[in-house]
């Protein structure tokens, strides 16, 4: 039987020190994997010194260009099963060449997380307003809900994303696959092998620098939250890592304040596990925080915010606190810090998160049995969803006839 073939076109190489995105992605490829598909993975991003060498692992790597018919050619002598786009950016810019030169091949989108709800929780903070349709229903919104409509099926991150697609944007449910990280179990041995209460010390935050949520949270650890902590522990901490740190990021240092920029973390659960508490003060953001996960993996308890929150811990209690005021924030920071048995009833309810919620066998099936099932009446799902054709023989076509001008600008 001739193997199936895989293409995903990433927004950039995966780089799964330095993001959730690229766990994320390194997930997916896992699943796959182990349905025997052969993959090619094809970015038209510069990589990075960070970058996972995919070939270790026996997936293909090709750079693809931007705005070029040698994408078709590529792409027709591949003839990939199922074409994988990360994220709406991708979908937009080569959808509509693998829909002319593959039309059989099953198109899935990964989301990443809903970057039309990040960039309306970002105006609305700037604009200190709240959050509501009005922000909602972006530009960036339309181009991803019309990308997710041209898609065969889009895996969404998180339940409450999967609830604004249905609610607010009326996407019908047969499009959207709910699939968040498909993480291991934390076994007993495990647990009984991380540092105690006792043997931790300071707090830590963590997240990609470049991601403006990130950074924002950051500034608000540093501004308010931070002092309001170190009044009440004098001698304590907060180390802060991340890849990509800029020289504003670096000029946060400070010593004296305990406030230490760490800079990228080479081994995320060394440094989850050497620390008593992890703070996520997430202003804006959507999708699952990676930050969270490495926390409930590592044993350490967290306090964050609502919007941290999301998504995360289903009926489940969380494995610390959220709290949106930032005193009151600080406050149960020091609280966990100082309170063993709370510590550890919160770092218990971690473990619980993990292995309930992220069930990685469940999900890998959940995800291949949808493959299947779509594949094999492909033709009726694709008529069901007249949006989607609709999208496709309006919206498309001036992406298509932009980047066919932008070819030919070029070759002059």
């Amino acid at each position: 039987m001739a193997s199936k073939k895989l293409l995903i076109i990433g927004f950039v190489w995966p780089e799964p020190k330095s993001s959730a995105a690229g766990s994320r992605m390194m997930q997916l490829i896992e699943v796959f994997q182990s349905e025997n598909y052969q993959i090619t993975f094809a970015s038209p991003c510069a990589k990075s010194d960070n970058a996972f060498d995919l070939e270790s692992i026996g997936v293909l790597q090709t750079a693809i260009e931007l705005n070029n018919s040698s994408f078709d050619v590529f792409v027709k002598n591949l003839n990939p099963d199922v074409v994988l786009f990360d994220r709406f950016m991708m979908e937009e810019q080569f959808g509509w060449r693998v829909l002319e030169q593959c039309p059989n091949a099953l198109r899935l989108l990964d989301t990443e997380d809903l970057h039309g709800l990040r960039k309306g929780r970002q105006n609305a903070f700037k604009d200190d307003k709240p959050f509501d349709t009005s922000y909602l229903f972006n530009d960036t919104a339309k181009r991803e809900i019309a990308s997710i409509y041209r898609s065969d099926l889009s895996l969404i991150i998180s339940e409450a994303e999967i609830k604004i697609l249905k609610n607010d944007f009326k996407v019908d449910e047969s499009l959207l696959l709910y699939l968040p990280f498909m993480l291991e179990d934390v076994s007993n041995e495990a647990m009984k092998c991380m540092l105690k209460f006792e043997d931790r010390q300071h707090f830590v935050s963590i997240g990609n620098f470049l991601h403006a949520p990130n950074y924002n949270a950051v500034l608000y650890l540093k501004d308010i939250i931070w002092p309001w902590i170190r009044k009440q522990l004098p001698k304590v901490e907060l180390h802060i890592y991340g890849a990509y740190a800029s020289q504003k990021v670096n000029q946060l240092h400070n010593e004296k304040q305990g406030f230490l920029i760490k800079g990228f973390a080479e081994d995320v659960n060394q440094a989850m596990q050497q620390s008593k508490v992890c703070l996520a003060p997430i202003q804006f953001g959507a999708g699952l925080k990676g930050k969270l996960v490495d926390a409930m993996q590592n044993g350490t308890p967290c306090v964050t915010t609502t919007i941290g929150a999301e998504g995360m811990f289903g009926n489940l209690v969380s494995n610390g606190f959220i709290e949106d005021n930032p005193e009151l924030f600080a406050n149960k920071a020091v609280q966990l810090y100082n309170n063993e048995s709370l510590w550890k009833e919160k770092q218990q309810n971690g473990f619980k998160i993990i292995n309930h919620r992220f069930d990685k066998s469940q999900f890998q099936e959940k995800l291949i049995l949808n493959i299947e099932e779509i594949k094999q009446q492909l033709n009726t799902h694709r008529i069901n969803n007249f949006i989607g054709q609709m999208l496709q023989h309006h919206s498309m076509k001036s992406t298509k006839f932009m980047s066919k001008w932008i070819e030919e600008k070029n070759k002059n």
